[in-house]
């Protein structure tokens, strides 16, 4: 990686997969906060933007953006686990 590329904060795993699973182990809907906390609680990498791109594609989606963690969130959390 050179001092000059493009380098991104990946969540790992996904976020998604971090709520999916938190959701289904509490057996509800998370809380803002507790999805906040998991948020919190997730070990990031920085990576080069290629290089989470890549990932992204292989894996077939792009993860939750942390910043909008809880609205993305809403929007993806019935289609993935549905009550």
């Amino acid at each position: 990686m050179t001092d000059d590329e493009d380098t991104v904060i990946e969540f790992v795993p996904p976020l998604i997969a971090l709520l999916l699973h938190s959701e289904r182990e509490k057996g509800s809907a998370l809380t803002e906060d507790e999805v906040i906390a998991v948020r919190d609680g997730a070990t990031c990498i920085r990576s080069p933007r290629t290089v989470a791109e890549a990932m992204a594609e292989r894996r077939g989606y792009d993860d939750l953006d942390p910043e909008r963690v809880w609205e993305e969130w809403q929007e993806v959390r019935t289609v993935l686990n549905p009550e």
